[in-house]
Order: structure tokens, then C-alpha cells, then sequence
């Protein structure tokens, strides 16, 4: 991976991300694989005059945690995890995946049981962010796993990455303070509206957003990002949308998704591929079967489905819907353990109404 382009991403998410001051405390937390990029993180944290803290990781200690570990074991809180979280200003995380399919074979409830454990840490986490007391950003390091998942070279990804998080222009910072002021636009116009409605393929979804608000994704937590969403009054969602993408749910894919909704809750459910699986994670807690966002991808530069949630779910001309965890806890109210992305691609014919006006058709915003 070139030089230029990790010192471009470490100051990206070091000086916009998250705009790191001097004297504050930054976890550089990630994969050993992708050690390139976490120290070039620790050196722009560095010339910031931060105290940068890196955590490097093994990557199939997961594995074995989930294979080996007893109940009480899945219910522990790590005291590490807890300190940070509740006492450094940011985190940046950087993933570097050997192998997508690591966890593909993991209990989804072994899974729930682990994530159910950290509620309080996370309502923390959550309570500090909106008090602005703690930021954090993560990023994908290329690695041949993601490559080959993608269906592309290794050196192919690259570029696809580069592209998609702008660092192959000449002052990609610049460029995402563009990006944030466009799209803060679109929000505010979003804002003024209460009634929403999906249309497409096989799709008729509505919901309503009154008291909530539209949330600008501009490379402030994901990197890349490009989209913007809401999280809608949970019993307000009804009708039926068929998904365009497959669900990847820990390593395995479920494909041709169909959901059926009914104020709020999934009423009929169908699945060319994984239906069991499809079940399993609707059935997981009581927030598993509810909508957590709804969102619009807007970065065009990810031109294609890579079975990565950090790329897909930003394509621009698609929208997609989480299940599970409201992605906005001060504003949603959905408590679920999992919070599980599905994407609709909207460019063939897909089109969008706020309060019965049309503004969004064939991928493209029409305000």
C-alpha cells in the first residue's frame, strides 16, 4: 500500500475525523496486519501533540474466544475495554480481516449473550458521545481476504479504497468538508419533512420521522462514509421492501431478502438462500425483528457490491435498513443486540417521497 496514500487516510481521520487537540488520549486499536496504517495513525496523533495508545491485535483470538469460552466467560466485561471506553477522547480502529468467514460458524446466541454483556459500556460510550466527551472513527486496511470477497485483485481493491475514501485527490480533507456541507443540505431539507415512502421493485415502505432528524455520515465515524440517515418512529414502519444485495451475517450470506412490516414489527419474512439463518437472526432478542435506520448511500466513488458493510452501505443510488440496535440510541429507541444492514439498489427505477413529493429517483437526489 503506497505511502503517500496511508500518511493521506492517518491525517484524514486524525485532523478531520475526529480532530484530534493536543493533550488528549487516543486508542489506535486494530489488526496486526494492518500495522502499516496504525503507525502512520500514531505518528500524525503524535504531531498533534495527543498521547496516541496503540493496541494491536491477533486476529483469530476471536475464534477461539467463541469456541472455548463459558457462559461466564461470554457475560464478562473486559476491564481494559471498560477503562478505555469510559476514560480516552477517541478511538481510531483500523480492521484488518484474514478471513471474512472467521466467525461464520459461532451460535449467533453465544454471539448475542457477549454483545447483551456490554449494554451498560455502550450506553456509556453513547452518553459521552452526545456530551462530546469522546469521538472515534474506524477504516478498513486491504487486505487479500476483503480483496478476494470483493471479486477484486488485491491491487484492484486498493485503488476501489482509495478512490472511495478521496485520498487519491490532492487534499482529501478539504474534499470531506465539501462532501459534509452538501450533504448537511440535503438533511436540513429532509428535516423539514415528516412522512416518508419507498418505492421500487417488489417495494412500497413507508415510516415516519416526527421528532427525529436526518444524521449527515461524513467521514466523522466511518472512513469511507457517504450516506445520511434517520432512525424512524419505531412503530411507524409498514408496508414491504425487497432487498437487493444479500445480508452478510457473520461470514454467511443470505440472499434475495424480503421483509414484510406492520407498525413497526416484521410480519412475513422470505429468503431465496439462508432462510433459517434469516429466522435466527429475527428471533434473537425482542429488537431483532424492528428497524434500528433507514439511510441513503451517497458516495458514488463505491461504484460496486463488495460483501463489506463499510463500503456497501454507502453506494451511491441505494438505500438500505438495519435491523436491530437503533443507530442513533439518543434518538432511536430500538434496543437490540445486532444491528444488521440490507441493501436496496435504487437506479432502476427506485424512487423516494417526503410528504408525498417526489425527491429522490433512479439513485439521484432531485432537491
Amino acid at each position: 500500500m503506497s505511502d503517500v496514500y496511508l500518511e493521506k487516510m492517518a491525517k484524514v481521520m486524525t485532523q478531520y475525523s475526529l480532530n484530534i487537540k493536543e493533550g488528549q488520549n487516543i486508542m489506535i486499536f486494530g489488526g496486526i496486519d494492518g500495522s502499516a496504517l496504525m503507525l502512520e495513525v500514531y505518528k500524525e496523533v503524535l504531531k498533534l501533540g495527543a498521547h496516541p495508545t496503540l493496541m494491536p491485535s491477533l486476529y483469530y483470538d476471536q475464534d477461539i474466544f467463541y469456541k472455548y469460552a463459558s457462559e461466564d466467560q461470554l457475560k464478562n466485561v473486559n476491564p481494559l475495554i471498560k477503562f478505555i471506553y469510559e476514560n480516552f477522547d477517541g478511538m481510531i480502529q483500523i480492521i484488518s480481516q484474514k478471513n471474512t468467514k472467521n466467525l461464520s460458524n459461532v451460535n449467533p446466541k453465544r454471539m448475542a449473550m457477549r454483545n447483551a454483556a456490554y449494554k451498560d459500556v455502550i450506553k456509556t460510550v453513547s452518553e459521552r458521545e452526545a456530551r462530546g466527551e469522546y469521538q472515534w472513527v474506524l477504516t478498513e486496511y486491504p487486505t487479500d481476504a476483503i480483496a478476494q470477497e470483493a471479486s477484486m485483485s488485491l491491487t484492484d481493491f486498493k485503488e476501489f479504497m482509495f478512490k472511495a475514501c478521496l485520498v487519491d485527490r490532492e487534499d482529501p480533507v478539504s474534499e470531506w468538508k465539501a462532501i459534509s456541507k452538501n450533504q448537511q443540505k440535503i438533511c436540513d431539507w429532509l428535516d423539514k419533512r415528516e412522512e416518508f415512502r419507498y418505492v421500487g421493485l417488489d417495494t412500497d415502505l413507508s415510516f415516519s420521522i416526527k421528532g427525529r432528524k436526518w444524521i449527515n455520515c461524513d467521514g466523522r465515524m466511518n472512513f469511507p462514509d457517504g450516506e445520511v440517515f434517520t432512525c424512524p418512529v419505531e412503530d411507524t414502519v409498514n408496508g414491504k421492501i425487497r432487498f437487493t444485495y444479500p445480508l452478510i451475517y457473520q461470514g454467511n450470506e443470505i440472499e434475495d431478502v424480503t421483509l414484510s412490516f406492520k407498525d413497526g414489527e416484521v410480519t412475513d419474512y422470505s429468503a431465496a438462500k439462508g432462510e433459517a439463518l434469516l429466522k435466527e437472526v429475527l428471533t434473537t432478542d425482542e429488537g431483532s425483528n424492528k428497524v434500528g435506520e433507514i439511510a441513503i448511500g451517497t458516495n458514488y466513488g463505491i461504484d460496486r457490491f463488495t460483501k463489506n458493510i463499510l463500503f456497501d452501505e454507502k453506494i451511491g443510488g441505494t438505500v438500505h435498513l438495519a435491523l436491530g440496535l437503533s443507530a442513533e440510541p439518543s434518538m432511536g429507541k430500538n434496543i437490540s443486540s445486532i444491528h444488521l444492514d440490507i441493501l436496496k439498489d435504487m437506479r432502476d427505477g427506485g424512487k423516494i417521497f417526503a410528504d408525498d413529493e417526489l425527491f429522490y429517483e433512479n439513485g439521484k437526489f432531485l432537491i
